[in-house]
């Protein structure tokens, strides 16, 4: 009787590769940390939030990955810089940026509602942070010849969304063409810079965005997904994962839509 062959075991595309994620103590962050280190990579997570930060390292070394934690506001070029610093002494290295801070911030969506501090938090931390964070890393990925940056970008930031306002469509924006002027500018240096836009992920945050809107405007966003449905947080995962790895090495300067098809790129 005919037998299937065994199944190949997955490659640990992170063996001792150290990677500095941002916003790391949150849903989508934290599940990039796991992702890290279930794959050999040791993880260093920056955040804002003292208790969730240190829950979160707490469960990485729990499950055995090599985790240190760094309360950092990424609007500080000053903080971030020591940070990463302190990460690349203490690991020796530094490989990977995976800048996951940012969102709406729960700012308001609707332009009436937007106070001038509104603008400036979503800007300064969707912005200026990943500028923040790049500048940062950059000279430590050179040393270390080479690495890999993952911004964060939005379907927010491609297509007009009925979930945030204009503070956050600008700023998911500006991701993208800081994304790809990086990547020009470091690429010589072999590293590569690409950004994901993820579609409406129901994390915490936007769970509660969502449920607040209209049935009719939930059932069109829905129809508005070809796959019809939403998506499970490991589907936006898996794609960081894989701009973050050696699989996408010839990669850079790229967004990688992942929305189900709400959006496609022409």
């Amino acid at each position: 009787m005919a037998t299937n062959p065994p199944t190949a075991p997955v490659a640990a595309r992170f063996t001792d590769k150290v990677a500095i994620v941002t916003g790391g103590a949150g849903g989508l962050g934290h599940q990039i940390c796991l992702g890290i280190g279930a794959e050999g990579g040791k993880v260093a997570v920056l955040d804002t939030n003292a208790e969730a930060l240190e829950q979160a390292v707490a469960e990485l070394i729990a499950g055995g990955i090599e985790a240190v934690g760094h309360l950092v506001d990424v609007r500080d070029a000053a903080a971030v810089t020591a940070a990463v610093t302190a990460v690349a002494t203490y690991f020796g290295h530094l490989d990977i940026l995976i800048a996951a801070a940012g969102g709406s911030l729960a700012t308001p969506r609707d332009l009436a509602d937007i106070a001038p501090a509104d603008l400036d938090l979503v800007i300064d931390v969707n912005v200026k942070g990943t500028f923040n964070c790049a500048q940062a890393v950059v000279p430590h990925l050179l040393s270390a010849g080479g690495g890999a940056i993952v911004t964060f970008s939005s379907i927010g930031g491609r297509s007009t969304s009925p979930v945030t306002g204009v503070p956050y469509a600008a700023a998911k924006a500006a991701i993208l063409g800081l994304t790809r002027r990086l990547a020009r500018e470091v690429g010589p240096g072999g590293i590569r810079v690409n950004a994901v836009a993820p579609g409406l992920f129901l994390t915490d945050r936007l769970q509660g965005m969502f449920d607040a809107m209209t049935e009719v405007d939930r059932a069109g966003v829905l129809d508005g997904i070809p796959l019809g449905r939403m998506p499970q947080l490991q589907e936006c995962v898996d794609p960081v994962l894989f701009l973050a790895s050696d699989q996408s090495s010839y990669i850079t300067g790229a967004v990688l839509d992942v929305n189900g098809g709400r959006f496609m790129a022409g």
